[in-house]
């Protein structure tokens, strides 16, 4: 008899710990179902280009869905030399602006590519290349950088 009671103890509380687990295996669950966990939402946005050039600002807009998109970054120079001839192009963008010359101290210029397809509606996430002359030596030159911010799907005003 003993050993029958014993027994109904160890269920019992295998029993007790066992519905206390699966309640939290569920609650964890249905929060990672509905997006609450996903460490996407939690990131902050950024945007970097290599020195001398820095990033004040930066926008991804889907404007009519599919393809019609748009990402900004406002650039300012800082390399000690006039950029001429400066082009953007971004991941999932087919065109991207055509700047002059950006002067050297000069307030930010904003570069834009056009044309974008975001995969993920809620975040961009994708690589920038600037291209550019330096305006002392006529040598080209490309500016590598990266953008992660979210897509504004608000119709413009």
């Amino acid at each position: 008899m003993p050993l029958l009671k014993k027994s109904q103890a160890a269920l019992e509380f295998i029993m007790t710990y066992g519905w206390a687990i699966m309640a939290v295996l569920v609650a964890i669950g249905s929060l990672a179902y509905f997006g609450v966990l996903s460490p996407g939402n939690f990131l902050p946005s950024k945007c970097q280009l290599q020195p001398g050039l820095a990033c004040i600002d930066h926008k991804a807009h889907d404007i009519f869905g599919f393809g019609n998109g748009y990402v900004a970054v406002s650039v300012q120079n800082s390399l000690g030399y006039d950029m001429n001839n400066v082009k953007i192009a971004v991941t999932g963008c087919k065109d991207g602006t055509t700047e002059g010359t950006i002067k050297n101290g000069d307030p930010a210029t904003v570069l834009s590519g056009t044309g974008c397809t975001f995969t993920n509606k809620k975040k961009f996430s994708g690589d920038i290349n600037i291209t550019y002359q330096n305006s002392l030596t006529l040598i080209n030159h490309t500016a590598t950088g990266t953008i992660r911010t979210r897509v504004d799907d608000s119709p413009l005003s």
